[in-house]
């Protein structure tokens, strides 16, 4: 298949379309499995998955390690607030332990960007990167691109715009290269002030303006605003930022007729999206937590070897 042998996942600029296709295949097995009275198989029985978050997470954490549970792997949550690392112990010294206790896969989360790659060229774990920085968040846009061609029925050659702070945004770029290798249009909109000034060199259309940006689109992918942001001055207030960005049912009319909703969650309501939108019919915003689970079951499968006939087990 086309991405088992591959050691880490660092991000889906790294990944070809094949082996993004490979993974988004073997989910829709895996999410079978979540349905089913009993969630489990023992396809990874004997592996060992690390989790290790250096920055708060609900959603992401939790999901992986529901999808190790899933596949009977064994699944340790190390709390950075709580480790060695509070103790001055560095990065490289807890990833080598970690190591030595017999894990074959750490997923990470970090504040800085790079700081997978780094841990990947330094130890032979596989590593997945669950959020670095301001660079990439690969599977929140794999369950994101999992969830627009459950809908749809393809990824290809959609318009998808992603709306909100793009500037810092790990889930806009990862969105922005995954898309990109099946032919979409992708729309970044947003304030200036919360738009990198060379966004357009990757091959993004460009939007200040809202009802603009959202003109005939197929796939509306809202980011979540940090509203620390708007203490920094980035932009006035947040009645100001919802009055121009938010997603209403207004703007939601400008796109297509079939528009899909996402939004990488958790939701601040009434600022970038309306409570009407984000429980209206077009919003998958809750189907993609569970997708979420299903990707991340497809890669620790894909990344462990299993076997294909405990799938369906």
């Amino acid at each position: 298949m086309g991405f088992k042998g591959r050691k880490d996942l660092l991000g889906l600029q790294y990944l070809t379309r094949d082996e993004i296709t490979t993974i988004l295949d073997v989910a829709m097995p895996m999410k079978d499995i979540i349905l089913r009275d009993i969630k489990k198989v023992p396809t990874l029985r004997g592996k060992v998955m690390v989790t290790l978050f250096y920055e708060p997470s609900t959603r992401t954490r939790t999901s992986f390690e529901l999808a190790g549970k899933y596949l009977s792997a064994d699944t340790v949550n190390l709390t950075v607030s709580t480790s060695s690392v509070q103790k001055g112990e560095s990065l490289r010294d807890t990833i080598k332990t970690i190591e030595v206790m017999g894990t074959d896969v750490v997923v990470i989360r970090h504040s800085m960007s790079g700081v997978p790659n780094y841990v990947a060229q330094n130890t032979s774990m596989r590593v997945i990167n669950a959020g670095d920085g301001i660079h990439e968040h690969p599977t929140q846009a794999l369950l994101d691109m999992y969830s627009i061609r459950e809908k749809k029925g393809t990824v290809e050659n959609l318009k998808v715009a992603i709306l909100g702070d793009i500037l810092h945004s790990r889930v806009a770029r990862s969105n922005i290269f995954g898309l990109q290798k099946f032919g979409c249009e992708v729309r970044v909109i947003g304030p200036p002030t919360l738009m990198p000034p060379d966004i357009e060199k990757i091959g993004v259309k460009k939007y200040f303006n809202t009802e603009e940006g959202l003109e005939g689109v197929d796939v509306i992918n809202v980011l979540r605003i940090q509203k620390e942001r708007q203490r920094r001055g980035l932009f006035p207030t947040l009645d100001e930022y919802a009055n121009l960005y938010c997603l209403t049912r207004d703007r939601v009319a400008l796109a297509q007729p079939d528009v899909l909703v996402l939004h990488p969650g958790p939701m601040n309501r009434g600022v970038e999206i309306s409570s009407e939108v984000a429980d209206s019919q077009v919003a998958v915003i809750n189907e993609q937590v569970t997708n979420g689970v299903a990707v991340r079951m497809a890669l620790l499968y894909l990344m462990m070897g299993g076997a294909r006939d405990e799938i369906a087990g």
